[in-house]
């Protein structure tokens, strides 16, 4: 791994100004010579262990100049790698709650403009899908075609409010795309 005649070798910790006249020091984590990138983690001596580094990716050439600092570890030993996999697992679950909440809004069987009608009404009620009638507030039911008069249940207001929003969704819904959702 070559720079103007030096060598680049993983591990080695390098001081480095840039073609844009950046400094900066870190160790090389990986070269590839093909694409001629070079992945530097910086930040590498003053960091305590777990804490989070940058890693810059830039083209070797990009690199005016540089100097070896020191001979580190290698940055790839699996011994040295600090991995909490408590908070690994916590971003996990937290993703497939995320995932399961996003997949329950979404209507099974259901046309374009039912989808369309309760994502309309979920921007400001809660709504949730029972097969292919949507809930509004838990009370108030929404059955095909969607339209103002298959608004049953709940009060008064609450079937006002959602006949408002479903006879302007489907408005927008026909101004937008003429004949589609006749």
């Amino acid at each position: 791994m070559e720079a103007g005649g030096e060598e680049f070798a993983i591990g080695v910790v390098i001081s480095a100004k840039t073609t844009l006249g950046e400094e900066f020091e870190g160790q090389i984590v990986a070269f590839d010579r093909p694409s001629n990138l070079l992945v530097i983690q910086e930040g590498v001596g003053r960091a305590e262990r777990g804490e989070r580094r940058n890693v810059r990716v830039l083209k070797a050439n990009y690199i005016r100049e540089f100097s070896v600092v020191s001979k580190g570890d290698d940055p790839l030993d699996p011994a040295g790698c600090m991995l909490d996999l408590d908070a690994i697992y916590a971003r996990e679950e937290a993703a497939l709650r995320q995932a399961e909440i996003e997949a329950e809004r979404i209507g099974v069987g259901v046309t374009p403009e039912a989808q369309s009608i309760f994502d309309a009404l979920s921007k400001t009620l809660p709504v949730q899908w029972d097969k292919t009638d949507i809930v509004v507030m838990k009370e108030v039911r929404v059955r095909s075609p969607y339209l103002p008069e298959n608004v049953s249940g709940g009060t008064a207001a609450a079937n006002e409010r959602v006949k408002k929003v479903i006879d302007f969704e489907r408005k927008r819904l026909h101004a937008r795309v003429p004949g589609q959702f006749s």
